[in-house]
């Protein structure tokens, strides 16, 4: 007769902790994200490692946490563990939150951001409908002001004054061009933009006004991803955020060719009306959502066009 071992439970709590240090890279950040010290933090880890018998991470003095390959091996397991804990958890004791949310979006932020926010709430309040409006952040503003949404996201500068916001993300805005054009070479620069109320259009204009650089504005769309389309075919360059690129496309290192382009964020705007439980719980997983994401762009390196 074989006897195998049976395997160890395995605490989801450990397995959260080494996640948040993960995708934070540091203790400090890591505990404030678990609401406890480093060094329950480091002992929840060091516990992880002592079940697993295996080392998953690097820890050097002052420096970022790093993981092993064992730790590579987890990661992906872990989020999933954590995901389906979370979710079972949620069904049963979370209240039953039912109804409708209206949400606004840009396209380009529905591309990037939703699918993982939609798919988590679905999972954890199933019986709530969400209606997803795409449109320009200026036509979104004036539907929440009139009632037509109950939350939405908006690039930063058409927030009406006095409307509390909720900051998701801020970071640089960048050029972007073509992998296989040297079109950011070009007099005049042949720019593509989403519209003519595009405020990163706008802060590219002023960025090559203000440079002295000739421009023409070659191509206009509603939308970002129809500014990307003469990108990719080598016909102009666009600005966007250091988020989704589709293959094909890479951004310039900031000041390196073309003028620098300023900081920019991404917003959170909710109804001044009485919320429903449904739309505080979206807007909740949608900050969460953002959390995370920037905390895997922090550590993953920009693919920057050559300036040649």
């Amino acid at each position: 007769m074989i006897f195998v071992s049976r395997p160890i439970a395995i605490d989801p709590d450990l397995l959260r902790a080494f996640l948040f240090l993960a995708e934070e890279g540091s203790f400090t950040r890591a505990a404030e994200r678990t609401g406890r010290t480093q060094s329950a933090v480091s002992m929840q880890v060091q516990r992880l490692e002592s079940l697993l018998g295996q080392k998953l991470l690097q820890r050097s003095r002052g420096g970022p946490v790093d993981l092993t390959p064992h730790g590579r091996l987890l990661l992906g397991r872990a989020a999933e563990m954590v995901a389906l804990n979370d979710a079972i958890w949620s069904a049963f004791r979370t209240p039953l939150v039912s109804g409708s949310v209206r949400l606004g979006t840009p396209d380009d932020y529905a591309w990037r951001y939703l699918p993982p926010v939609l798919a988590r709430f679905a999972d954890t309040h199933p019986a709530v409908q969400v209606e997803v409006i795409c449109a320009q952040s200026e036509e979104l503003v004036e539907r929440l002001k009139a009632g037509d949404l109950d939350l939405t996201l908006v690039s930063e500068g058409v927030e009406p004054t006095g409307w509390p916001a909720v900051p998701l993300w801020r970071g640089p805005l960048l050029w972007i061009t073509s992998e296989r054009h040297a079109t950011h070479r070009r007099e005049p620069l042949p720019l593509a933009i989403a519209g003519t109320r595009c405020s990163w259009g706008g802060a590219a204009i002023r960025a090559l006004e203000a440079a002295g650089r000739r421009y023409r504005v070659a191509y206009m769309s509603g939308s970002q991803a129809g500014a990307l389309a003469p990108v990719l075919a080598g016909l102009a360059v666009t600005v966007s955020i250091p988020s989704w690129l589709p293959e094909g496309v890479v951004a310039l290192r900031p000041g390196e060719v073309l003028p620098p382009l300023p900081e920019f964020a991404i917003l959170m705007l909710k109804t001044r009306r009485k919320a429903a439980p449904s739309a505080e719980v979206l807007a909740a997983h949608i900050k969460e959502t953002f959390h995370r994401e920037a905390a895997k762009a922090a550590k993953s390196p920009a693919l920057y066009a050559s300036a040649a």
